[in-house]
């Protein structure tokens, strides 16, 4: 009985030593950096912060007086922030609607720790910090400034067929100078109050409210239906500038070509003529064979199945058809 209580007590013991053991160690990842703390009040650290400032400040094993000290760890690495969206009123008295976000991380964990405790902590302090530093930016500029980030070459076709109000408008700082303006402004509260590093700052999107952005879509699309309207109206113009052209240049080489087609036929009967006044001067077997082939070229012309023909036996059209009848002389 003695034997089992001592080996009872003997585990007991043994658990107790493994559980301390086990509370003693403690591990820093690369990725973390850590400070240790003993009622409360830090006694070291950071170890494998972003600053090395010995030997011992390096990723690896570490020792601890168990129940005692505390280990506090948080993150090395980059970190993101991103805002709610914003309704925000322009300079110019435009409301738009503004969602931002930002890159940030913990260059002093002693401070961030007595500052905002965790991450949870910082990130609400981000949203006040960073929002209303927004807020401040676009307030005091114009809606242009926000939505552009570089200046745009505009065509000389294009500045013409938009009004006054329509075209592009230049600006002096733009969208990235404003997201670096709030960068500069809350950056060194930051790190000097809370040990954050602001990395980036961002504007991810810019919208009109809902109030205004139906107005906006109206107006667009009037504005593009009337430059389309100046479109298709000018391509009528130039279609029917182009019919026209094309019917004077068609009646041009029509009646060129009749005058050419004219001149041949002249000069082809010229010489026909002229072929058959040569013949019918030649012999009188000529002449008779000229005046016949005129008759038939008069029959083919002047007489058909449905036409009916009276003539006097002395005339002159009526003599090769009586020649051509039987017993004619």
């Amino acid at each position: 009985m003695l034997k089992q209580l001592s080996s009872i007590i003997l585990g007991i013991v043994l658990f107790i030593l493994i559980i301390i053991t086990f509370s003693s160690v403690y591990i820093v990842d690369e990725t973390k950096q850590v400070f240790i703390t003993q009622f409360g009040k830090i006694v070291r650290g950071p170890i494998n912060g972003p600053e090395k400032t010995g030997e011992n400040n390096e990723a690896g094993l570490y020792f601890r007086i168990p129940f005692i000290e505390k280990v506090h760890k948080f993150e090395k690495r980059y970190l993101e922030w991103d805002g709610d969206p914003n309704q925000v009123t322009t300079k110019d008295k435009l409301f738009i609607f503004i969602d931002t976000y930002a890159r940030w991380r913990i260059v002093d964990a002693k401070l961030f720790f007595e500052k905002v405790q965790d991450e949870i902590g910082a990130q609400g302090r981000l949203d006040d910090i960073l929002d209303g530093e927004a807020r401040i930016v676009v307030a005091a500029n114009n809606l242009v400034e926000v939505i552009r980030s570089r200046q745009r070459e505009v065509v000389v076709e294009e500045t013409e067929l938009l009004d006054d109000e329509s075209q592009l408008k230049p600006f002096e700082d733009g969208r990235s100078a404003l997201a670096q303006k709030v960068l500069d402004n809350a950056g060194p509260n930051l790190k000097s109050e809370f040990g954050i590093e602001l990395l980036d700052f961002r504007f991810k999107r810019i919208n009109y409210s809902q109030e205004v952005r139906s107005k906006i879509f109206e107006r667009m699309i009037s504005e593009r239906s009337r430059i389309a309207n100046k479109f298709r109206s000018e391509g009528d113009g130039e279609a029917a500038k182009i019919m026209g052209e094309q019917k004077r240049e068609l009646k041009t080489i029509t009646s060129e070509a009749y005058l050419q087609q004219q001149q041949i036929k002249g000069e082809a009967d010229a010489k026909a003529v002229a072929i058959y006044a040569e013949a019918f001067n030649q012999s009188t077997e000529a002449r008779e064979f000229y005046e016949f082939l005129k008759t038939m070229e008069t029959y083919e012309n002047t007489l058909s199945e449905k036409d009916t023909l009276i003539l006097s036996t002395g005339s002159d059209f009526f003599r090769f058809m009586k020649n051509s009848a039987p017993g004619g002389n």
